[in-house]
């Protein structure tokens, strides 16, 4: 179910937070499994857990996170009834910008991969913004590791939607 299947799928241990949610039986399409537009619900979870965690947040007041690219691949097949595990992991850090890599998980199946480019906003200029010195350090917690995997620094969250 995606261009990429020849490639090594990755594993929830491969992201650095985690955060679960329940597949309720509204998120099934006619065809009995979840609805496309439901895994980016389940993405927005883990992203909001790692922008606006509130034991660390990464921005005060007047600075806010948008999304300027989400890229969104299906693996398999996801269906209710169950829970899901949505891991993030931060890819890259740019002047303003984010790279968050993303895997939704079923059963340890995953099913969905995404990276998603979010861009540090001004609420009053309507403009990007540097990203905070104290954003950078939390962020880079999440930075996946050149060696290719990432040590065991998990969040693990009930879930929320923004």
């Amino acid at each position: 179910m995606g261009e990429h299947t020849s490639a090594r799928l990755p594993s929830v241990a491969d992201y650095r937070a985690h955060v679960t949610e329940k597949v309720r039986y509204a998120d099934t399409d006619r065809q009995g499994h979840v609805n496309n537009a439901v895994f980016a619900t389940f993405l927005e979870s883990g992203r909001v857990a790692v922008l606006y965690d509130p034991q660390a947040p990464l921005a005060g007041p007047g600075t806010s996170f948008v999304i300027a690219r989400l890229e969104l691949d299906f693996r398999a097949e996801m269906t209710w009834p169950g829970d899901i595990i949505v891991g993030t992991r931060v890819a890259s850090l740019g002047r303003s910008s984010i790279v968050l890599e993303q895997g939704i998980f079923q059963a340890d199946t995953c099913v969905a991969t995404a990276t998603t480019v979010i861009v540090a906003f001004d609420d009053s200029t309507r403009r990007s913004r540097p990203l905070p010195e104290s954003a950078v350090t939390i962020l880079r917690d999440l930075t996946v590791s050149t060696a290719g995997g990432s040590t065991t620094d998990e969040t693990t969250s009930g879930g929320s939607t923004n």
